[in-house]
């Protein structure tokens, strides 16, 4: 009777340790006396004790933390930058059998690629450009992983840290951006000013009374209620005129004759 509680006791412990229990987001690879035999789960499987071993792999997205990398960019300026990125693995015998731990190979390669694709741009492009940057180190990951049975979904770059001298000439150039652009539109306003005065200028001088008129209108603009004194343009025509009967009288234009009879009388 011990006897035959003994081996009823081996029989159950044998059977608990061969039936496993995979989630629905979880594989098994199977081995069987050391050599791959298949790929299992979701749900109850059967492992068979001392002849077959299981390796269980996690099929969700993993997020994974790039540690911050020193780099010098292209134009030779100093930066720390971590990204974050995210993956995860698509044939599980491939992660297995292939690599010997996905999770190391997966984060010293998204480090190195990091450091490699940035230092190759600018420090203007790193700010301004970043979508088109995680789409290039997401695109370089993804294909060197893809041996790895690894898909490299995304890649974002969090942080770019600058040395505080750096960020003071980055607003300085800003700054002077800032006032060229400024120049430019003052310099472009003026010369469109210019252009509608020429218009302006040959709209009037092809009709005479059109100058009297502007020069009337221009009284009512600077006239005030308290004005002592107006100040207003006075046609060069005119005072050609007035400076030649000034300097010689004889070219003063003659009096009508009804004047003239009433002088005599």
């Amino acid at each position: 009777m011990m006897i035959t509680a003994v081996v009823a006791l081996a029989v159950l412990a044998v059977l608990a340790s061969a039936l496993r229990i995979l989630r629905e987001y979880e594989r098994a690879v199977v081995f069987l006396l050391g050599r791959f035999q298949s790929v299992k789960g979701p749900g109850l499987i059967i492992i068979i004790p001392v002849l077959q071993q299981m390796v269980r792999v996690d099929l969700r997205t993993i997020v994974m933390d790039v540690p911050s990398q020193d780099l010098i960019t292209r134009d030779n300026v100093s930066v720390r930058v971590n990204a974050v990125l995210y993956f995860r693995v698509l044939d599980p015998d491939h992660a297995v059998l292939n690599v010997e731990d996905y999770m190391e190979a997966v984060g010293q390669l998204a480090q190195t690629t990091l450091r490699s694709v940035l230092g190759q741009h600018e420090l203007d492009q790193l700010l301004a450009e970043r979508e088109r940057l995680n789409n290039n180190i997401q695109t370089i990951l993804d294909q060197q992983t893809d041996q790895w049975g690894i898909k490299v979904a995304s890649v974002e770059i969090k942080h770019v840290d600058i040395d505080e001298s750096m960020i003071r000439a980055i607003a300085k150039q800003a700054e002077a951006e800032r006032e060229r652009r400024a120049k430019v539109i003052h310099a472009d306003g003026e010369f469109e000013a210019s252009t509608r005065l020429v218009d302006a200028a040959a709209q009037l001088a092809s009709e005479p009374g059109s100058m009297q008129l502007r020069y009337l209108q221009t009284l009512t603009e600077i006239a005030g209620e308290k004005s002592s004194t107006i100040v207003f343009p006075l046609p060069m025509n005119l005072a050609e005129s007035i400076g030649r009967i000034l300097g010689d009288p004889q070219n003063a234009p003659a009096a009508p004759d009804s004047v003239a009879a009433k002088d005599s009388n």
